[in-house]
C-alpha cells in the first residue's frame, strides 16, 4: 500500500497558490499534516480524495494516477471532510444507511457494518435519535462512521477535533490511533497536540509547501538545545516578545516564565528545556530556513 505525491501544485488564479511543487510517499501508519490554518492542507486533502484535480504533478495510489482512474482510490477511501454536513431529521442509522447506499454497499453488508460502526464509535445509545440534536463530537462520531462504510485502506479526516470538548477530542484521538492498523490514515490539523498523541509521521506544511517530513522524534531531536525558560517582569514581556521567539507564557510570583525557542540563550539567565512538538512545530513553521525548502 503506497501513497505518492509527486510534484504537485495547486494554483487558484494568479500568484494564489494552494499548493507548490509538494512531494511525499507514504505507507500505511498514521500521517499528522501539521500547519497553520490556510497552510494548504485542505487543499492536498481534497486533491488525495480525487475531489480537485492539481494544476500540475501526479498523485499515485499503488503505483496507478488517481487523476486519470479515480475509482480506484474511490472504492478503498475513506473521507472526513472539515466542513462534514448531516440530515439533521435522519437518525444515525438512517444516514449510515443511505451513505452506505450511495457508496454501493449491498442491504445485508451495510447492516452488519452499520452495527459494528455504530458500537465502535460509541454511539450505541444514540442511534435513532435524529442527528440534529447531536452535539459536537457527536457529529464528529457520525462522520468517521460514514468515513469508515467500506472498509477503507486510505482514510483522511481533515481538522477533525475542531470544536469539540476536551473529553471528545481525548475519544476521537484515541479512535484514530485504534484505526491505523494496516491503514494509512491522514489526519489534518492545526492541533499539535491532535498529533502529539496519534501520529507515526508527521509532514509540517506551511504556504503550500512542505517544510519537513519526519517521525515525532527526529522532529524533537531538530530543537534539542533550542528551548530556553527565561524568567522576566511583567514590563519587560513586551520586548521579549519583539526580539524572540515564545511558545508560551506562565505567570509566577517572581515574573514571567517566558519559553523561548531560540539557536542561541537569550540571556545568561536562561535555562536549558526540554523540547516539545510545539516547540519543533514553532520553530519550522517561522524558521526561514525551513520555510524556504
Amino acid at each position: 500500500m503506497e501513497l505518492h505525491i509527486d510534484n504537485v501544485s495547486k494554483q487558484y488564479r494568479k500568484e494564489v497558490w494552494g499548493l507548490r511543487d509538494f512531494t511525499l510517499r507514504l505507507g500505511p501508519g498514521v500521517l499528522g499534516l501539521l500547519g497553520p490554518n490556510g497552510a494548504g492542507k485542505s487543499t492536498l486533502m481534497r486533491i488525495i480524495a480525487t475531489i480537485t484535480r492539481p494544476s500540475s504533478g501526479t498523485v499515485l495510489w499503488n503505483g496507478t494516477d488517481i487523476a486519470s482512474r479515480p475509482d480506484d482510490l474511490r472504492r478503498v477511501l475513506g473521507y472526513l471532510p472539515q466542513d462534514f454536513g448531516v440530515y439533521p431529521n435522519l437518525n444515525a442509522v438512517e444516514f449510515l444507511r443511505y451513505l452506505a447506499a450511495v457508496k454501493g454497499l449491498d442491504r445485508a453488508q451495510a447492516h452488519r457494518r452499520i452495527e459494528e460502526l455504530i458500537q465502535l464509535v460509541n454511539l450505541t445509545e444514540a442511534a435513532y435519535r435524529p442527528i440534529g440534536g447531536f452535539s459536537g463530537g457527536m457529529r464528529q462520531r457520525v462522520g468517521i462512521a460514514q468515513a469508515l462504510l467500506n472498509d477503507p485502506h486510505l482514510l483522511i479526516v481533515d481538522e477533525p477535533t475542531v470544536g469539540l470538548d476536551p473529553e471528545e477530542r481525548v475519544r476521537f484521538r484515541n479512535l484514530i490511533s485504534d484505526l491505523a492498523g494496516e491503514r494509512l490514515v491522514l489526519l489534518s490539523t492545526h492541533i499539535v497536540s491532535d498529533v502529539e498523541a496519534t501520529a507515526t509521521s508527521i509532514a509540517l506544511i506551511n504556504h503550500g509547501r512542505l517544510l519537513n517530513y519526519a517521525l515525532p522524534e527526529e522532529l524533537l531531536k531538530a530543537v534539542e538545545g533550542k528551548v530556553w525558560g527565561w524568567v522576566v517582569s511583567s514590563r519587560e514581556l513586551m520586548t521579549v516578545k519583539n526580539d524572540h521567539l515564545i511558545a508560551n507564557t506562565i505567570r509566577r510570583s517572581d515574573g514571567v516564565l517566558a519559553r523561548i525557542i531560540s539557536e542561541t540563550a537569550p540571556d545568561p539567565a536562561a535555562t536549558s528545556l526540554a523540547a516539545t512538538l510545539e516547540d519543533a512545530y514553532l520553530y519550522f513553521i517561522t524558521n526561514r530556513q525551513g520555510a524556504a525548502r
